[in-house]
């Protein structure tokens, strides 16, 4: 089995790589439209419904896709151009939300509208970050798979940054039609970058011919490799055979990779308790703080710079002091959460989120880029998206929970729910850390 090597970040050389930074900016514009989308989205329903249980529908139905489109996706990613992959998804996504957009222009948005919305985005997003995730690994130096993981955060969370500042203004002046015309058109945005970022077919499986995973030279080497006809296309997962065996294969080597199991574990769970948890922190603020569409805007901005602040000092750390913080930072959020019930002024919760950003920002960089490092690239679309998979499970079953038990009992409860899954989590940090180590 390969190990994890983290080296020290080299800013400079990352940078200099011109798809690397196409691929920063469509992060970071799509998750300002996403992040406005998500927030404006929750507090629509919330004011709308006054109900917790009609908010966690919101999360259920955006991540209900991820149960079942991860098979397909994965096989996909690892036979597909995944430039090509993500630049289809960012049209489709776009297309869908303006649609829903001029819906509400013209006066007639339902709740069931939303909902649908967010059905054919969360679709699409099954296979997006799946799909992202392994194209990092195609655009950067292996030496450098760190900084990019902590780069890439930086720009969603910069972008969910700007997100959660402007949203309450853009919601009171625009209304929701305003924050979903902008998420529509930053789904095009997104999708130009992406198809700007290199030119030529690249097949993930090329790399069995040309063992090199990055050389300046990978533009030339990917159009010497195409004929007239692109034999890729064909075999794409249309075979059922091919897609069959392909995904076979995907579980036989998770379960000949222990440390890959439980990287991913650790990350599947990170995610679910992340996105779940917006149903008790919209909550939070309508409820407890009675802070307002801005207030649950600042929430959110709190938990980005967190983030932001997390990814830039996880690419600094030395290789021996970061794994023990992925362990300390999963101990951090159960025990954080235990205590975000309590604080009833907007200040605090600001600061607590932030403090969760951070701690969030550092367990995804170290399980990611050790995944990196780790993972074949043919094998990382398979790979992302079992994870995917399991995150989806956990997600619904923890939306709901949180919902029913936020609005059966109190807020707190759902709080302590959220506390039990990190110190899940915790424990399958330690044993990736140990059998890193």
């Amino acid at each position: 089995m390969a190990t994890a090597t983290i080296s020290k970040v080299d800013w400079s050389l990352l940078w200099r790589q011109r798809g690397f930074r196409y691929f920063f900016t469509a992060m970071f514009v799509s998750l300002f439209g996403s992040g406005m989308n998500f927030i404006g989205v929750s507090w629509y329903i919330m004011s709308a419904t006054h109900s917790t249980v009609a908010v966690s529908w919101q999360v259920i139905v955006v991540t209900l896709p991820g149960l079942v489109v991860p098979f397909l996706g994965g096989v996909l990613i690892d036979r597909l151009d995944r430039r090509y992959l993500g630049v289809l998804l960012d049209l489709c996504r776009g297309f869908a939300v303006l649609g829903i957009s001029y819906i509400a222009w013209r006066g007639h948005l339902q709740i069931w509208h939303l909902y649908l919305m967010t059905l054919l985005t969360g679709t699409g997003s099954a296979v997006y970050w799946s799909n992202v995730n392994a194209l990092v690994q195609e655009v950067v130096p292996p030496s450098q798979f760190t900084g990019a993981n902590a780069s890439v955060l930086v720009g969603v969370q910069s972008g969910m940054l700007l997100a959660g500042t402007f949203v309450g203004f853009f919601y009171d002046h625009m209304g929701i039609a305003g924050i979903l015309l902008i998420d529509g058109l930053t789904y095009f945005v997104s999708a130009f970058c992406l198809y700007r970022l290199r030119s030529g077919y690249v097949s993930p499986r090329s790399h069995r011919q040309y063992p090199r995973e990055y050389s300046e030279t990978s533009d030339t080497a990917s159009l010497a490799l195409e004929s007239g006809e692109n034999p890729e296309i064909a075999e794409a997962g249309l075979s059922l055979a091919i897609y069959a065996a392909d995904l076979k294969e995907g579980f036989r080597y998770l379960r000949e990779q222990p440390v890959v199991t439980a990287l991913g574990a650790t990350h599947a769970v990170l995610m679910a308790s992340v996105v779940s948890a917006n149903v008790v922190v919209v909550a939070l603020a309508n409820d407890v703080l009675h802070s307002g569409a801005k207030g649950f805007g600042l929430i959110e901005a709190g938990w980005a710079i967190g983030a932001i602040v997390g990814g830039l000092l996880t690419s600094q750390l030395p290789q021996r002091v970061r794994l023990p913080l992925y362990v300390v930072v999963m101990a951090a959020l159960a025990l954080g959460h235990v205590a975000v019930p309590y604080v009833t002024f907007l200040l605090g919760a600001v600061i607590l989120q932030g403090l969760f950003g951070f701690c969030r920002a550092l367990g995804g960089i170290v399980a990611q880029s050790s995944l990196m490092s780790i993972v074949p690239r043919h094998f990382m679309g398979r790979t992302q998206s079992t994870f995917a998979i399991f995150a989806t499970i956990l997600q619904l079953a923890m939306s709901f929970s949180l919902g029913w038990l936020a609005q059966q009992f109190s807020i707190a409860v759902g709080f302590f729910l959220l506390a039990l899954m990190y110190a899940g989590a915790t424990l399958s940090a330690s044993r990736a850390r140990a059998l890193l180590r």
